[in-house]
């Protein structure tokens, strides 16, 4: 094995690995003393002294602090977008027309959205993607050369907190704000290009949001169907207790780093040039992960597990059978218990977490095109 390989092998991204730490987090574990003495002696003051402590103790911090947190912030967007907007997007790709935009989402924030679409030809669909935890869409310039070489347009968004998108890098105040944006921009989308047949694609806990979204029916409704790529279904904490003050943690220290959660951990391609780009990239999220961004994934995944035999919506979901970032078991299950009429797996064996980035990543991706258009193809059958 190179040097390279060896030395960029303990690398990983994803939802489960970072989640693990928390409860080897010193800090962690004293801040969860700490609130839980502080309620403890609020009970026991008197009402006079209790109602003066929790106005002294909530006050927020100062409009010189908000300020310039909000300014780094806001700075720290700019550095972002700037890097977001120069992305070589063309990847040898002449046959197509390509865009980027800013589209303010369900909560007015400002959203880093790219687009492909193909020059000749009629497109078949547009596919709207949805990147997984701390990655871009700018990652997915190749599979869209892919797409729109089979006439397929393609959208892709940044989360808030992602690539070029508002927000503080890295966090995820609510995936359920993530969701709505989803439907927003494909609601958008629907309004540009009215007769053209929509595909949701989501990797890794974008996968769950996709997911989530399909399971509105309003959303529902603008979709031919689903593609999920080593969704994060089945993401648990180390141990039961992480789930039971995860909430309380995301709401007192929702953007509290756990130092103990880094980028070292299980690698998620076997193609160690596409690992040193990932790791190299600097919009790609390699920090710790922050408080309420763990509790959310826990929380949708949670949601999720317990609503598979609810899933209508029509599905194509993959998964390398050595991922060890998210379970493929889960998607399996999915499978099995979804009551969709239009579904289908595919499992690739010994393949890692970032399938579009793997060496055979040709061939996942002309899975994806090839159930698209079997599954227009049922649809026109049905006319």
């Amino acid at each position: 094995m190179s040097s390279t390989a060896a030395e960029m092998e303990p690398l990983t991204s994803g939802a489960s690995n970072r989640i693990i730490p928390v409860l080897k987090t010193v800090r962690t574990s004293l801040l969860f003393i700490h609130s839980l003495l502080f309620s403890l002696l609020l009970l026991l003051l008197p009402r006079r002294y209790r109602s003066r402590t929790m106005v002294d103790s909530t006050s927020p911090p100062s409009p010189s602090k908000l300020g310039k947190r909000r300014r780094l912030e806001e700075e720290d967007t700019l550095k972002r977008r700037a890097l977001a907007e120069g992305i070589d997007m063309t990847t040898g790709n002449e046959d197509c027309r390509w865009n980027t935009f800013l589209f303010f989402g369900a909560r007015r924030n400002a959203l880093f959205v790219r687009s492909w679409l193909p020059i000749t030809g009629q497109m078949k669909g547009i596919m709207v993607i949805i990147h997984g935890l701390n990655e871009h869409s700018g990652r997915y310039g190749q599979f869209a050369k892919q797409l729109t070489s089979s006439n397929f347009g393609v959208y892709a968004m940044d989360w808030t907190g992602h690539g070029g998108s508002d927000g503080l890098h890295g966090y995820v105040p609510s995936l359920d704000h993530v969701v709505a944006d989803t439907g927003a921009l494909l609601e958008k989308i629907k309004s540009e290009y009215p007769g053209v047949p929509c595909f949701l694609f989501g990797h890794s806990t974008g996968g769950a949001v996709v997911l989530k979204a399909a399971s509105n029916p309003n959303i529902k409704e603008m979709l031919e169907g689903i593609i999920l790529t080593s969704p994060a279904l089945r993401v648990k904490p180390a141990h039961p207790i992480v789930g039971a003050v995860a909430p309380i943690f995301s709401l007192v220290v929702p953007r509290l780093q756990f130092k103990g959660a880094n980028k070292r951990g299980i690698p998620v391609s076997r193609d160690p040039a596409a690992l040193l780009a990932k790791y190299s990239d600097p919009l790609v999220y390699t920090g710790p992960i922050r408080v309420r961004t763990g509790h959310e994934i826990l929380r949708i995944s949670s949601y999720l597990m317990r609503n598979f035999k609810s899933v209508i919506v029509p599905f194509f979901v993959l998964h390398g059978t050595a991922d060890k970032v998210t379970d493929p078991l889960a998607s399996q299950d999915l499978y099995n218990e979804a009551a969709s009429k239009f579904k289908d797996i595919k499992l690739y064996d010994g393949f890692l977490h970032d399938l579009l980035f793997e060496p055979e990543r040709e061939e996942v991706g002309q899975d994806i095109i090839s159930w698209m258009e079997k599954r227009l193809g049922a649809e026109y059958e049905q006319v």
